[in-house]
């Protein structure tokens, strides 16, 4: 007798309805979020060409200082720590620091909110950073400086975890004397490394000013911990705080502190905000970018645990400010007076909003009055994925795992489809990989922005032209910084040239060559198809004897030129090029 083939049809269809909830459960485990998120960024790490940031911070890795115009100095080793490991300089290893650091970052996320809250806890908010699309691509994938930022940030917020809270998320109460004892704290060494911990974020990013600022406020604020200050760890902590930031100070000690005034004021005029007035409408555009940056099945719930957290410090800010009974019992906070439990709970909600509002609330407000990037306000945001994680742990799981299966789903399609209309243009009209005949010409597409410097490199290899000029040149230059970035990375290997920039916009150039040592030599010039030709000629015209027309170099993408690059020789450099900062030249000025 023979077996139904009906029932076999279901048999088979039962066995791989478990394989793949065997796969799916693989992935709710630490290590196989963390092995899953390393192999998805690491085949966007692969394709993405690289950005305009990202070519501009190679460049750093070519002029090693103490510091940099922009930045403090890790970006330069974030970045070319995989260029100098494998000796080649491709998108890839450019990030394969971003990769490993950012992996590194959720694990200590997770054991973050491991220790305050319990596993599930850790896990959640595990999964959610893994997924947020700000965190992937800012933290995880682009080589930036916010790779080591999230990193010694997330590495200080589990140390000071573990140092405010000693117990961990053990609350019990079983003990005679844990009224008395359990919610007192005596400072121990490991203040010293958590010093050390946000001077390094400080070495990454300025942000990390900004969260050493935090944990100060929350100290203050915070009656058990204020004790810290009187601390014997905490002097210990200061000077090897300091000790750790010599580099940064060294360097803008001897620059005139061109770097903090940058920051600090300068970089929020090049956008052109010179009025002082505050726009709701902008800030509604930094506030409706950011959710679609961490996706709004994220931002809203991370928002909404956020606001919450804050209502539920209300008791202890406020002490005539009341809630109800039944939102006392699902916050684990206080109603009227707050018993042993609730109050750690409280406290280590307080933690983490000090950790993170600051950063992540200033940054979202300042988009009213000058224009923000994505990334300022990430690393508040991250600390905050916490809150969302403690939040969602008291949910049913199954709506948990829905949530999370299908904001990862989504995510994933829309990233990929993503990747290949940058990479091959399955948007762009008359592209060879056009779906459906496209819907956007590529003169219009501003993804093509993102200069492919492999295939770049592999075009100037192949150009007669460029071969002999470079032969022939002692130095290379275009008009904008970030072009300079690209053209220094698509050089190829045994080409050995200083790349500069000729603008009034220099920012590192202007530290790391002098102009004067070029006089009366010749020099490469490329400018993009996009710019004003004429214009971008004439404007370094006055500083050359004569410009000569060379070559033409297109990249294409789908079959269709993507950008062309206009290669000239400028030959003999009659003055230097006065950069509006810097170290002072002297005056080599010639008719």
């Amino acid at each position: 007798m023979g077996i139904p083939a009906d029932l076999v049809k279901r048999t088979k269809a039962k066995g791989q309805n478990v394989r793949i909830r065997r796969w799916a459960s693989s992935l709710t485990t630490p290590w196989g979020l963390l092995l899953g998120g390393l192999l998805f960024r690491s085949i966007i790490a692969y394709f993405l060409p690289v950005g305009f940031d990202e070519a501009y911070y190679f460049l750093y890795t070519q002029n090693l200082a103490w510091s940099y115009f922009d930045h403090p100095p890790a970006v330069a080793v974030t970045t070319g720590l995989g260029i100098w490991l494998t000796g080649i300089a491709t998108p890839l290893t450019m990030r394969l620091c971003a990769l490993v650091l950012f992996t590194a970052s959720l694990w200590l996320l997770y054991a973050t909110g491991k220790w305050l809250f319990g596993p599930r806890t850790g896990l959640i908010s595990c999964a959610i950073a893994s997924l947020v699309p700000l965190f992937v691509l800012s933290f995880g994938v682009l080589a930036a400086p916010d790779n080591a930022l999230i990193f010694f940030w997330s590495l200080a917020l589990y140390l000071c975890a573990r140092e405010f809270y000693p117990q961990g998320c053990s609350l019990s109460d079983s003990q005679g004397d844990s009224q008395r004892n359990a919610y007192s704290y005596s400072p121990t060494a490991q203040i010293v490394l958590i010093a050390i911990a946000i001077g390094l974020a400080c070495l990454s990013k300025y942000h990390g000013f900004i969260i050493g600022l935090s944990l100060i406020g929350f100290c203050l604020t915070s009656a058990p911990h204020r004790v810290v200050f009187r601390s014997k760890w905490l002097a210990y902590g200061c000077v090897a705080f300091g000790l750790t930031l010599l580099p940064l100070l060294y360097w803008n000690a001897s620059h005139d502190w061109i770097s903090f005034q940058f920051q600090l004021g300068d970089r929020f005029t090049e956008y052109g905000d010179d009025s002082n007035s505050y726009s709701f409408t902008l800030l509604l555009g930094a506030v409706l970018a950011q959710f679609g940056y961490l996706f709004p099945s994220m931002a809203l719930p991370l928002w909404w645990a956020i606001v919450k957290a804050l209502i539920s410090q209300l008791p202890a800010w406020m002490p005539g400010w009341r809630i109800s009974q039944r939102g006392s019992q699902r916050l684990g906070r206080r109603t009227g007076e707050l018993n042993h439990q609730s109050q750690i709970i409280s406290s280590k909600i307080g933690f983490l909003l000090w950790s993170g509002l600051p950063v992540a609330l200033g940054f979202t407000l300042i988009g009213g009055a000058t224009h923000t990037f994505p990334a300022w306000p990430a690393s508040g945001l991250w600390s905050l994925v916490i809150l969302l994680g403690y939040a969602a742990s008291s949910w049913p799981l199954t709506k948990v795992r829905r949530w999370l299966m299908s904001s990862a789903l989504t995510i994933g399609v829309l990233l990929m489809f993503a990747l290949t209309h940058i990479t091959l243009g399955t948007l762009q009209k008359s592209g060879d990989y056009a779906l459906l005949g496209g819907v956007v010409a590529i003169e219009q597409d501003p993804s093509t922005e993102l200069i492919d410097v492999m295939q770049l490199r592999r075009r100037l290899d192949q150009s007669a032209e460029f071969r002999v000029a470079i032969k022939s040149v002692d130095f290379v230059i275009t008009s904008r910084y970030w072009l300079s970035g690209y053209i220094a990375l698509a050089m190829p290997r045994e080409v050995d040239l200083p790349v500069s920039s000729f603008t009034i916009d220099p920012r590192g150039y202007a530290f790391w060559f002098d102009p004067a040592q070029w006089i009366g030599k010749d020099a490469l010039f490329v400018s993009l198809n996009q710019d004003s030709l004429i214009e971008e000629v004439d404007a370094i015209a006055p500083y050359f004897s004569d410009i000569i027309p060379l070559a033409q170099i297109s990249t294409r993408r789908g079959g269709e030129i993507s950008e062309t690059f206009h290669l000239y020789q400028a030959k003999n450099l009659r003055q230097p090029y006065p950069y509006p900062y810097g170290p002072k030249q002297p005056n080599t000025r010639t008719t």
